[in-house]
């Protein structure tokens, strides 16, 4: 029998440009239509697929490059830690990977015997934060035995199978009276784990509600559309030098807030009054396209786009530069500069903290349901980490927990319950290689080894906050794994799997993709994990409510079949996409945006889809 042709996988995005879509949109379609169709490349073999095995050690990751080792047979569980590891033994599970081999015997580096703990930081706001001399002597000698692998460190727990003095008792899971330690794969019971508030549509078939065209661009110019809102009312998206705002429905321009220059970082939250923040550059760029400098802070209401107030930070007579904002109760923090950290009241614009000139200084934060700084003390060279919870009003820190030295690109994963993750050897750009949760006192729990090439999750390298794909809910990391092939000739598949945040052992929770689909968790609705199913050459994608306690599927929205929808979602590359979904509507947004690749095809800076109630 002749088989079908491969189906063509949603492309990885190649800078901001986008190939030209293909023939007609099916169902009410606004904005033009997807364009001419295009020849997609051929999908390259899959190599074939094996399962990675269950170590005596916290389950492996995707993300940065661990050190090379071959798979071996699963292991039996033992009672201590490996030398030079130091982690509570774990009983065989076939979603871990074989650890890394031992690098510090023979090496010269002693077995660590202390496990890095928080350290208690009280002290002024944001810029003016030190680091205690006694402290960081302590530190120092801490640092001196650690085991250092491959470019990065790995943590010490104290011997014992269970939890001990490093997977401390009472930290903060986010399930409400989940049990400690569960590894079973039902999640819990299903009165432990709250629902989810996204209702389930009669029909979750999806119409194209509009499409955004992209502005012209000017020559090989990229051009900065970053930054999506989505609320009841409105669909908010960045275009050149404005954000616009949309009926959600019919696409309809309902305000334009004009920008000094093309946005360059954006609040992902919405204050409790309906306010966000979107960063711009200092100017419009010029006619060669030249980047400004990002340095313009603007609040407005989502609702109505009126500007609240805009403003800059200056030191020593010069504009400060930062990257990325972040929205805490009623305080915006915005960082990712040279200088340090700054805080405004969201409503007021009213300074609550800006950089000092300091050798210490924070250079991002990640807000939500806390305010988490990611903070740095030392010369260029010869810095030195922590993560920090602080008060959103006043900066002050309430507890910090230091990392040792050479650690660095820190990116919180969660700020309730505290969870962040950072490369232990180069930087890929891919994710993070280990994932460490802590306790609601700043203690660590536990650190969960994530190795490139396993997983498939990403974080920007310019934000604190900026990590997709990988969620934290019901005391449980939420991963998707690397494709691998599926059950038919052609198409592969993957599944998202969980992590206990206090054990950092492999729950035995898995999200199955479905033959021929691929997954990701987008966040958490309650205890539910929405997730983002990306289809074959021949269906739609989908949006699925995964229930906490049973792992039960239920599809919230399916788009449209069509060749020419498929082509022009493959090009938003959605796992790259500003992704949007809330009561029955998605949203795919691009963050850059360059002239088509072919005369006469369109380009969409954003997709919006519709399911019937």
């Amino acid at each position: 029998m002749t088989q079908p042709p491969p189906p063509p996988p949603h492309q990885p995005e190649q800078g901001p440009a986008q190939g030209p879509p293909q023939g007609p949109v099916q169902g009410p379609v606004q904005g033009g239509g997807f364009g001419p169709p295009q020849d997609q490349p051929p999908q390259p073999a899959q190599p074939p697929y094996q399962p990675p095995y269950q170590p005596p050690q916290p389950p492996p990751g995707y993300g940065y490059p661990a050190p090379p080792q071959p798979l071996s047979p699963t292991p039996a569980p033992v009672p201590a830690p490996t030398p030079g590891y130091g982690y509570p033994g774990q009983q065989p599970n076939p979603y871990a990977q074989q650890p890394p081999p031992t690098y510090g015997q023979g090496y010269g580096y002693p077995q660590p015997t202390v496990p890095l703990q928080a350290q208690p930081g009280q002290g002024p706001g944001s810029g003016g934060r030190k680091i205690n001399a006694q402290l960081a002597i302590i530190l120092a000698a801490v640092v001196a035995i650690a085991l250092i692998v491959g470019g990065g460190v790995w943590y010490a727990q104290s011997s014992g199978g269970g939890k001990d003095d490093t997977a401390a008792s009472g930290g903060a899971t986010g399930g409400e009276g989940e049990g400690e330690g569960e590894a079973s794969g039902s999640g819990g019971s299903e009165d432990s784990v709250p629902k989810g508030t996204e209702r389930v549509p009669a029909d979750p078939a999806a119409d194209v509600l509009f499409q955004i065209p992209a502005p012209a661009v000017k020559g090989e110019q990229i051009e900065s559309v970053a930054g999506s809102w989505l609320t009841d009312g409105i669909y908010a998206k960045s275009g050149v030098n404005e954000v616009v705002g949309y009926d959600p429905d019919t696409g309809d321009e309902r305000w334009t807030l004009p920008l000094t220059g093309q946005t360059c970082g954006f609040s992902r939250q919405i204050a409790g009054d309906g306010t966000s923040v979107v960063l711009s550059e200092t100017r419009k760029r010029n006619a060669e396209g030249d980047h400004e400098p990002c340095t313009q802070i603007t609040a407005f209401q989502v609702a109505t786009g009126k500007k609240l107030w805009s403003k800059s930070v200056t030191v020593n007579d010069a504009e400060v530069v930062f990257a990325e904002a972040s929205i805490t109760g009623g305080t915006v923090a915005v960082g990712g500069g040279f200088t340090g950290g700054a805080a405004f009241d969201v409503t007021t614009g009213k300074v609550l903290w800006q950089p000092k000139v300091s050798n210490c200084m924070d250079v991002g934060y990640a807000g939500g349901e806390q305010l988490v700084a990611v903070h740095k003390c030392g010369e260029y060279g010869d810095e030195r980490y922590e993560v920090q919870l602080i008060d959103p009003k006043t900066g002050a820190v309430t507890w910090s927990y230091q990392l040792p030295a050479g650690l660095e690109n820190i990116k919180v994963i969660s700020t309730k319950p505290v969870v962040f993750g950072l490369d232990s050897a180069d930087i890929t750009a891919s994710g993070a290689s280990d994932v460490f949760s802590l306790d609601d006192s700043g203690k660590l729990l536990y650190k969960i080894a994530l190795r490139d090439g396993e997983y498939n999750h990403r974080c920007e390298i310019s934000r604190t906050d900026g990590c997709d794909g990988i969620v934290v809910g019901n005391g449980k990391l939420w991963v998707p794994t690397a494709e691998h092939d599926g059950g038919t000739d052609y198409g592969s598949t993957n599944e998202i799997v969980a992590f206990s945040l206090e054990t950092g052992k492999t729950t035995g929770d898995r999200i199955d993709a479905g033959d021929r689909y691929t997954v990701f968790p987008l966040r958490m609705d309650g205890g539910d994990v929405l997730a983002y199913k990306e289809g074959p050459y021949d269906g739609g994608d989908q949006i699925v409510s995964v229930n906490g306690s049973t792992l039960e599927q239920t599809t919230l929205l399916q788009t449209p079949g069509d060749e020419s929808v498929r082509d022009a979602i493959s090009k938003m590359v959605p796992r790259s996409a500003e992704v949007r979904y809330t009561d029955g509507r998605l949203f795919l947004g691009k963050k850059l945006i360059s002239k088509p690749f072919s005369e006469g095809e369109e380009v969409f800076t954003a997709l919006g889809f519709g399911a019937k109630p």
